[in-house]
């Protein structure tokens, strides 16, 4: 029956076509000397309707019968026009363009007098505010193809074999191909972007690549996303421009009876975030014609090596000009992967003048519609633009069949058995995961370099973790239950303790999750867990510093969260413990030390001695705000991505006397503010500022005390949330009020971009402060310099402590982004 529909569906298709279209035209756009150009574009004169080349030179446009003026315009070569008529038969129009022919007779340059490009760049400086709000409403479709491609890979990664499961050995292959088409809507700052149809090759339910990025070069600073650089990169028209670049006048052309400029643009400096290439702009009104702009490694461009920006704008009308073609063009080797590839926007049906409902725009950025990544081959061969290329065309074939074959529960156990092999790196530094994707779960083993540690009460520990997961929707992922049982054995005490958390995540739009939790397990006397066992581990056999201070406890808890506006998140949770002391059961060391010992197993600062076993039954209520929040939006989730606002939190923690024979009585509250601010050029400045206290405390046991994350080891894992010289318990308290604040700057390369060596690697400068005040009781204060992005993973701090009424300290440290754990509650 359906192949009944899908024929009947074809004809009236090809029906409405014939009828729509009475003659098409197609060809191929090549240089003077025969080598394709790729990306060309190809419009009817004195309009915005029109086609774009692939990357083999090759068009097609549908007209219906008429005579028309073709435009095939590439940047950097000699517009050309041609006359057509069609009729109901197709033609073939071949478009060969010569290399723009640059005029040079009315410029005289004297000895030592400035370059004529310099004025025409002040001119443009002058007009940039004036094209920048020109159109800032507007609505658009836009359509997008964008590909990734193998040149060549190692054999094996990590001790891994490289399988890309298509059975194919070459080196060269396609990574990756997405096409989506889309209505972008503007207004001053404000965007939304409804994809209409979306394909990814090989993913049948895929979503492609859909959030159009109007790159425009009338924005002082161009932002092309916080993976490549987040200071952003300077515009060759920047007000400031003048500052950072070299201009060189190329020569004029005619185009259409305008003059146009063709301007070399050269960076000053090496490692500034600065374009090299060429801009054209228009003479008299000093608009963009078109960029051929390139970045580098030595733009400071992170994960990338290069990306080439080619952009060509065309006339709406007599005043306003429109982007017609982007075509972004990245490059990145690392790790023996060499890919390159290239996204091609093409802007089309613009409405300048628009007029959107009453809350069109929302805080949904991009939405992806029911359907959208529905539509079947012949819908995309109807749409699409830009004709496939040959490997494109391949790719979608290849990938589907092996799509089909996927499908077979054979052939999926057999994916399974290969993916679930156990690698050394695996078992040892990053876990092994174990998936089925017949009953779609997985069961994720944490490593060893987790699971294995020492400390002077237990000895050596092995502390075994699994988590298995398991989506119960069979398209999306709005509903998931995870189990996750944890064993722990100490050797030298002997003791076993076992612990099971298992939780439900529900929700489309407000996702919301409950989860419980129950059994035997040591915990840390500050709960937040700021001591990694790692460290800990490290610090006591090689230094007898055993900072990592722990308790057994049985225990119980129950936690419920749930989204219940746009940004506004509220928590509810009840967690009981047993508490019961352990003290010391050995002084094992891998050095003997004439005047250490190990301390006490619990916090000296505080106590004389250990505490008595007692039960603890808590309460607590909190929420997340963070408004503006913005999301994108797909038809069975949905993801908040972005806010240019900070996040609020406040919570409410009560001891609970009585309450299944708890011994504890007391109230706490907290508030916070936290966010990253993008000053871009200057940087990226973070804040974590809090304040709280105890409004009751009457029965109050040192776990429940206000405890500030302190950092008595070189090693650091926890930087926006903690201290890094602060002794762990030296100050914790039961004051009625205290305030808190953890500040970062991270220069990201500015100030470091001067420094001959940390330019060239890539080191870049952050600076830190955190501190606290508690009443009039006490406050401390550290501030600190160091580099970071050293070899990529690294990061170094020298710090300054400062103790009221205490002589100043000071400390290095050492960070590693790969080991940095999530922390604790």
């Amino acid at each position: 029956m359906n192949h009944t529909i899908r024929f009947i569906a074809s004809l009236l298709l090809l029906h409405v076509s014939f009828f729509t279209y009475a003659g098409r035209i197609s060809g191929t756009v090549t240089d003077d000397k025969g080598a394709v150009l790729p990306f060309a574009s190809i419009l009817i004169k004195n309009s915005t309707h029109g086609t774009t080349a692939n990357n083999e030179g090759k068009y097609f446009l549908q007209l219906a019968p008429g005579t028309y003026t073709i435009v095939c315009q590439y940047v950097g070569y000699e517009r050309k026009e041609k006359e057509i008529t069609i009729g109901s038969e197709d033609v073939v129009l071949n478009f060969q363009l010569s290399r723009q022919q640059l005029s040079l007779a009315e410029v005289v340059v004297r000895p030592g007098g400035e370059d004529p490009a310099y004025e025409i760049i002040r001119n443009a400086i002058k007009k940039r505010p004036f094209y920048l709000k020109q159109l800032d409403t507007f609505q658009c479709e836009v359509y997008i193809k964008g590909q990734m491609q193998l040149r060549d890979y190692p054999n094996k990664f990590m001790g891994q074999k490289i399988d890309f499961e298509d059975g194919d050995t070459s080196k060269k292959k396609m990574m990756y191909l997405s096409e989506s088409v889309m209505k972008y809507s503007s207004q001053n700052d404000k965007i939304k972007v409804e994809v209409l149809s979306t394909k990814v090759s090989g993913q049948r339910d895929g979503f492609g690549f859909s959030l159009p990025q109007f790159v425009t070069f009338y924005k002082n600073n161009v932002d092309l996303g916080p993976n490549l650089n987040p200071r952003g990169f300077i515009s060759p028209i920047a007000d400031n421009a003048l500052n950072f670049y070299k201009y060189k006048f190329e020569g004029s052309f005619i185009e259409d009876g305008r003059e146009v400029n063709r301007i070399k643009v050269i960076p000053k400096r090496k490692y500034e975030p600065l374009f090299s290439g060429y801009i054209n702009i228009t003479d008299n009104d000093w608009r963009i014609h078109s960029v051929e702009l390139e970045i580098t490694k030595e733009s400071q461009m992170q994960f990338l090596d290069t990306l080439r920006i080619n952009q060509l704008y065309v006339p709406f009308d007599t005043n306003v000009w429109v982007i017609k073609t982007q075509v972004v063009y990245p490059a990145i080797k690392v790790f023996g992967f060499d890919l390159y590839g290239n996204f091609v926007n093409i802007y089309s049906k613009f409405d300048v003048h628009p007029e959107f409902q009453k809350k069109f725009f929302d805080n949904t950025v991009l939405k992806y519609e029911e359907g959208s990544n529905k539509k079947d081959s012949l819908y995309w061969d109807t749409i699409r633009p830009v004709p496939l290329q040959t490997e494109e065309l391949r790719d979608y074939h290849k990938k589907d069949s092996l799509e089909k074959l996927r499908e077979d529960p054979r052939y999926l156990d057999s994916i399974d058995r290969i993916r679930n092999k156990p690698s050394v790196p695996g078992i040892l530094f990053v876990g092994q995961t174990i998936s089925r994707q017949k009953n779609r779960s997985t069961l994720t083993i944490f490593p060893l370099a987790q699971s294995v540690s020492f400390n002077t009460v237990e000895g050596w520990v092995i502390n075994a973790r699994v988590t298995y997961t398991k989506r119960l929707d069979s398209t999306g992922f709005s509903r998931s239950v995870s189990i996750s049982p944890l064993i722990r054995y100490g050797f030298s005490n002997g003791h076993l303790n076992a612990y099971l958390t298992a939780s439900y995540d529900v929700g489309k739009k407000r996702p919301s999750s409950f989860s419980i939790g129950g059994g035997k397990n040591v915990y840390q006397f500050n709960n937040s867990n700021p001591i990694d066992p790692l460290f800990n581990s490290f610090s006591s056999l090689i230094w007898m510093h055993n900072y990592m201070k722990i308790y057994e406890a049985w225990s119980g808890r129950i936690d419920y969260s749930k989204g219940i506006a746009d940004g506004l998140t509220a928590r509810i949770g009840f967690q009981y413990q047993d508490r019961m002391p352990l003290e010391n059961t050995t002084d094992q060391s891998w050095k003997a030390w004439d005047t250490r010992s190990y301390t006490p197993n619990y916090p000296t600062d505080l106590m004389s001695e250990n505490f008595t076993r007692h039960q603890a039954s808590m309460l607590s209520l909190s929420v997340s705000w963070r408004p503006g929040s913005r999301y994108i939006e797909f038809p069975d989730r949905r993801f908040e991505i972005s806010s240019k606002y900070p996040t609020f939190t406040a919570s409410v923690t009560m001891g609970i006397k009585g309450l299944f024979g708890s011994d504890v009585d007391y109230g706490k509250w907290r508030i916070g503010v936290n966010d990253d601010l993008n000053l871009k050029l200057a940087g990226t400045f973070k804040y974590n500022i809090s304040a709280g206290g105890f409004y009751r405390a009457k029965e109050v046991q040192v776990p429940d005390y206000k405890h500030f994350n302190g950092n008595q080891i070189t090693m650091v894992t926890n930087y926006f949330n903690g201290f890094l010289l602060l002794p762990y318990y030296k100050f914790s308290n039961t004051a009625t009020l205290y305030g808190e604040a953890h500040i970062e700057h991270h220069f990201n390369g500015f100030l470091t971009n001067k420094i001959p060596l940390f330019r060239k690697l890539n080191w870049q400068l952050v600076g830190s402060m955190n501190t606290f005040y508690i009443n009039d009781h006490s406050s401390y204060i550290e501030a600190g310099v160091g580099l970071e992005n050293v070899f990529r993973i690294l990061r170094a701090d020298f710090v300054w402590g400062f103790e009221y009424g205490q002589k100043a300290y000071t400390g290095f440290r050492l960070g590693i982004n790969l080991l940095a754990p999530p922390r604790g509650n």
